[in-house]
């Protein structure tokens, strides 16, 4: 069903392929988007200035929270350890990289929930893909219903059924072309979006890394050049 113009949804909004499409796809489904982003301690801050934009230009309220989650480490994200190049879709589906990041999508979706019940919504948008994507724990279906049902067991809104939690992963099921070719139907600029693990001093992306990989294909799946340039 879709909502009324007035209900509201908190968005996971990185600057990325992915959340960019989300935010589209929550307010053509009528919402009243809130973005959310987070400094996390991630090694660039370009990403950052892309949801900005993202959130500005679809005319949605824009909250950034700072989290020091490179005080803990564990990921070439959050640190100065190399960042894996030029993986094999075989490697992908592989061993967990170290561009994994922590408990990062349990954290973020804890403070989207804390956010949606102070708003008064139990919706929450996450650009989660489980088809083209690096084997996060933290990007499968079973990890988003099983947090779901933690959020309406361990809340008020859940408890009280005033606004109980849905998380929306609209993305979940589709592969990167599919991605691209629903973002494009909704309007979605990609050239204002940054998908890169390691760019460079510039912003530019390398090219090479998972994030950019998977990138790549989507637009060559969804037979589309891809608006962004590559140091390569």
């Amino acid at each position: 069903m879709t909502p009324s113009k007035s209900r509201k949804a908190v968005i996971l909004l990185s600057g990325g392929l992915d959340s960019a499409t989300v935010l589209a796809i929550a307010k053509d489904r009528g919402y009243d988007c809130h973005c959310l982003s987070f400094a996390y301690g991630q090694r660039q801050q370009i990403e950052l200035e892309r949801a900005r934009g993202l959130a500005a230009r679809a005319a949605a309220v824009h909250l950034v929270l700072r989290l020091d989650l490179d005080k803990i480490g564990g990921s070439a994200l959050t640190s100065d350890q190399a960042v894996p190049k030029h993986r094999s879709g075989a490697e992908m589906a592989g061993p967990i990289p170290a561009t994994y990041v922590p408990s990062r999508n349990l954290i973020f979706l804890a403070h989207a929930a804390a956010w949606a019940e102070v708003l008064g919504t139990g919706d929450i948008f996450i650009g989660v893909n489980a088809l083209d994507y690096s084997g996060y724990p933290d990007c499968r279906p079973e990890f988003i219903a099983a947090f779901a049902k933690l959020l309406n067991l361990g809340t008020k809104a859940g408890v009280e059924g005033d606004a109980p939690f849905t998380i929306h992963a609209p993305l979940l099921h589709l592969n990167k072309g599919e991605i691209i070719k629903k973002g494009l139907e909704l309007g979605v600029d990609y050239s204002l979006t940054h998908s890169c693990y390691d760019p460079d001093a510039r912003g530019m992306a390398c090219g090479a890394c998972d994030a950019c990989l998977l990138r790549r294909k989507g637009f060559r799946e969804a037979g589309i050049s891809d608006p962004l340039e590559y140091q390569e």
